[in-house]
Protein backbone atom coordinates (compact mmCIF):
# COMPACT_ATOMS: atom_id res chain seq x y z
CA UNK A 1 0.00 0.00 0.00
CA UNK A 2 1.26 3.37 -0.87
CA UNK A 3 1.94 5.87 2.10
CA UNK A 4 1.60 9.11 0.14
CA UNK A 5 -0.14 10.44 -2.69
CA UNK A 6 -0.95 13.28 -4.69
CA UNK A 7 -3.92 15.11 -5.52
CA UNK A 8 -4.69 18.21 -8.43
CA UNK A 9 -7.71 19.96 -8.05
CA UNK A 10 -9.26 22.02 -11.38
CA UNK A 11 -11.18 24.87 -10.34
CA UNK A 12 -12.25 25.12 -14.23
CA UNK A 13 -13.42 28.24 -15.20
CA UNK A 14 -15.11 29.33 -18.38
CA UNK A 15 -16.14 33.36 -18.65
CA UNK A 16 -16.81 34.58 -15.31
CA UNK A 17 -18.36 30.87 -13.86
CA UNK A 18 -16.84 27.89 -12.33
CA UNK A 19 -17.42 24.34 -12.78
CA UNK A 20 -18.99 22.94 -9.11
CA UNK A 21 -19.72 18.98 -9.89
CA UNK A 22 -21.65 16.53 -7.60
CA UNK A 23 -20.17 13.28 -6.83
CA UNK A 24 -21.24 10.33 -4.93
CA UNK A 25 -19.37 9.32 -1.38
CA UNK A 26 -20.20 5.97 -0.36
CA UNK A 27 -19.18 6.51 3.48
CA UNK A 28 -21.58 9.78 4.00
CA UNK A 29 -25.51 7.58 4.61
CA UNK A 30 -27.55 10.54 5.16
CA UNK A 31 -25.66 12.73 2.65
CA UNK A 32 -23.93 10.88 0.35
CA UNK A 33 -23.75 13.67 -2.89
CA UNK A 34 -21.63 16.56 -2.11
CA UNK A 35 -20.45 19.66 -4.50
CA UNK A 36 -16.98 20.25 -4.98
CA UNK A 37 -14.62 21.21 -7.51
CA UNK A 38 -12.97 18.34 -9.52
CA UNK A 39 -9.82 16.46 -8.08
CA UNK A 40 -8.00 13.21 -8.93
CA UNK A 41 -4.53 11.45 -8.37
CA UNK A 42 -1.30 12.44 -10.29
CA UNK A 43 -0.08 9.37 -11.91
CA UNK A 44 3.60 8.30 -11.60
CA UNK A 45 5.63 10.64 -14.30
CA UNK A 46 3.23 13.67 -14.38
CA UNK A 47 4.07 17.08 -13.53
CA UNK A 48 1.28 18.92 -11.54
CA UNK A 49 0.28 21.08 -14.89
CA UNK A 50 -0.37 17.71 -16.91
CA UNK A 51 -2.25 15.87 -14.16
CA UNK A 52 -4.79 18.46 -13.83
CA UNK A 53 -5.60 19.05 -17.51
CA UNK A 54 -5.77 15.01 -17.79
CA UNK A 55 -8.10 15.21 -14.68
CA UNK A 56 -10.59 17.71 -16.78
CA UNK A 57 -10.16 15.98 -19.69
CA UNK A 58 -10.95 12.42 -18.65
CA UNK A 59 -13.67 13.60 -15.21
CA UNK A 60 -15.61 16.25 -17.46
CA UNK A 61 -14.41 16.32 -21.43
CA UNK A 62 -12.98 19.74 -21.08
CA UNK A 63 -9.82 20.55 -22.56
CA UNK A 64 -8.01 23.16 -19.65
CA UNK A 65 -5.33 25.53 -19.92
CA UNK A 66 -3.51 26.23 -16.36
CA UNK A 67 -3.75 29.84 -15.40
CA UNK A 68 -1.89 29.43 -11.97
CA UNK A 69 -1.71 27.22 -8.92
CA UNK A 70 -3.98 28.52 -6.31
CA UNK A 71 -3.60 27.30 -3.19
CA UNK A 72 -2.22 23.32 -1.52
CA UNK A 73 -4.06 21.44 1.13
CA UNK A 74 -2.98 18.12 2.57
CA UNK A 75 -4.58 15.25 5.27
CA UNK A 76 -3.50 12.02 6.63
CA UNK A 77 -6.28 9.44 6.74
CA UNK A 78 -5.11 6.41 8.03
CA UNK A 79 -1.97 5.49 7.09
CA UNK A 80 -1.58 7.23 3.67
CA UNK A 81 -0.39 11.04 3.79
CA UNK A 82 -2.25 12.91 0.80
CA UNK A 83 -1.29 16.48 -0.47
CA UNK A 84 -2.97 18.38 -3.21
CA UNK A 85 -2.66 21.39 -5.18
CA UNK A 86 -5.39 23.63 -6.57
CA UNK A 87 -5.13 25.24 -10.13
CA UNK A 88 -7.44 27.72 -11.60
CA UNK A 89 -7.55 26.78 -14.95
CA UNK A 90 -10.00 27.86 -18.10
CA UNK A 91 -11.64 26.80 -20.90
CA UNK A 92 -12.87 27.63 -23.94
CA UNK A 93 -16.53 25.24 -23.82
CA UNK A 94 -18.91 25.16 -21.32
CA UNK A 95 -20.14 21.82 -22.99
CA UNK A 96 -19.37 18.93 -20.49
CA UNK A 97 -19.29 15.13 -20.80
CA UNK A 98 -18.81 13.49 -16.77
CA UNK A 99 -16.86 10.67 -15.69
CA UNK A 100 -19.22 7.73 -14.18
CA UNK A 101 -18.30 8.52 -10.98
CA UNK A 102 -20.15 12.13 -11.34
CA UNK A 103 -23.57 12.57 -10.69
CA UNK A 104 -24.31 16.33 -11.65
CA UNK A 105 -22.30 19.75 -12.63
CA UNK A 106 -23.41 23.10 -12.93
CA UNK A 107 -21.63 26.59 -13.64
CA UNK A 108 -21.30 29.05 -10.50
CA UNK A 109 -20.61 32.76 -10.21
CA UNK A 110 -17.97 33.80 -7.42
CA UNK A 111 -21.08 34.50 -5.85
CA UNK A 112 -22.06 31.09 -5.38
CA UNK A 113 -19.03 29.44 -4.82
CA UNK A 114 -19.85 28.94 -0.94
CA UNK A 115 -23.38 28.20 -1.28
CA UNK A 116 -22.30 25.42 -3.65
CA UNK A 117 -19.31 23.92 -2.55
CA UNK A 118 -20.52 21.45 0.40
CA UNK A 119 -16.67 21.01 1.64
CA UNK A 120 -16.57 24.08 4.16
CA UNK A 121 -12.32 22.90 3.82
CA UNK A 122 -12.18 23.55 -0.02
CA UNK A 123 -14.40 26.91 1.02
CA UNK A 124 -11.84 28.09 3.66
CA UNK A 125 -8.92 27.26 1.09
CA UNK A 126 -10.18 29.20 -1.36
CA UNK A 127 -11.03 32.29 1.10
CA UNK A 128 -7.35 32.35 2.82
CA UNK A 129 -5.86 32.44 -0.85
CA UNK A 130 -7.81 35.09 -1.80
CA UNK A 131 -9.99 33.64 -4.69
CA UNK A 132 -13.01 34.42 -2.94
CA UNK A 133 -13.64 38.44 -3.17
CA UNK A 134 -14.66 38.80 0.30
CA UNK A 135 -11.27 37.83 1.62
CA UNK A 136 -9.20 40.73 2.86
CA UNK A 137 -5.87 40.57 4.76
CA UNK A 138 -7.98 42.34 7.69
CA UNK A 139 -8.95 38.60 8.14
CA UNK A 140 -5.37 37.65 9.19
CA UNK A 141 -6.36 39.87 12.54
CA UNK A 142 -3.34 40.97 13.78
CA UNK A 143 -1.09 38.96 12.37
CA UNK A 144 1.73 41.12 10.85
CA UNK A 145 2.52 40.06 6.91
CA UNK A 146 4.67 42.54 5.98
CA UNK A 147 8.17 41.82 7.21
CA UNK A 148 10.63 44.88 7.26
CA UNK A 149 13.95 44.73 5.34
CA UNK A 150 17.22 43.98 7.78
CA UNK A 151 19.94 46.70 7.64
CA UNK A 152 23.06 45.29 7.20
CA UNK A 153 25.81 46.63 8.47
Amino acid sequence: MEKFRFLVKGIVRYQDTYLAVERWYDDRIFDPYQWEFLDGVMEFGETPETAVCRVCSERVGLNVEVVKPLYTWGFTAGEVCTAGIAFLVDTNSPETVLSEDLHDCRWVTKDEISHVITNNNVVEDIRNCGFIEDFGLDDFGDLDLFIDPMDIE
